[in-house]
């Protein structure tokens, strides 16, 4: 998954996560882990200007989750931090998508056709050199794609309604809520 943390993760970013998650652990302290997938309120900046998708991620799938439900979830365990010390969650959405799926989400939910073009990573690279980001960060943008297109975020998990007693959203349902 995008979201779990371990020294090796192909999402770059996980790998901090990991670290904090091991100082966290080693400090004494109750803890509790919500790992999010990739957000669904995200989807729909992905696309450019002229309506493409573009990232190496290639056929590979992926659960984003709405930020709504991450917040009840949250909400839950603060409420009952007890009940929760010590669990690691992983919170996705209820569908895996690839991005091609994304793109025809969009676009039945906006009424404009939206793409998915499959970068190099290169071209993924290149893409993103404009914006003038810091090299770690270009990492961050590019690795959540090859996370996706190997697959290690594909797993459907249950760990929102298991928190929450409600089956988290889909993206569909997310961009007729989000208006």
């Amino acid at each position: 998954m995008l979201s779990a943390a371990a020294p090796d993760a192909l999402f770059t970013l996980a790998r901090e996560h990991h670290a904090t998650e091991q100082y966290l652990k080693e400090s004494g302290m109750r803890w509790t882990f919500l790992r999010d997938s990739f957000y669904q309120d995200l989807m729909p900046h992905l696309a450019g200007q002229d309506g493409v998708i573009r990232g190496p991620a290639g056929e590979g799938r992926f659960v984003p989750v709405a930020r709504a439900d991450v917040a009840r979830s949250a909400a839950a365990v603060l409420a009952d931090p007890a009940e929760h010390a010590g669990a690691t969650y992983e919170l996705t959405g209820p569908q895996s998508l690839d991005m091609a799926d994304v793109a025809r989400i969009l676009s039945g939910a906006g009424g404009k056709q939206i793409l998915f073009h499959n970068e190099t990573i290169e071209e993924a690279y290149a893409s993103r050199a404009v914006f003038g980001a810091p090299d770690w960060q270009l990492d961050a943008w590019v690795s959540t794609y090859t996370a996706i297109a190997s697959d290690a975020m594909s797993q459907v998990g249950n760990h929102v309604e298991i928190i929450t007693g409600t089956p988290p959203m889909s993206l569909g349902e997310f961009l007729r809520t989000a208006g």
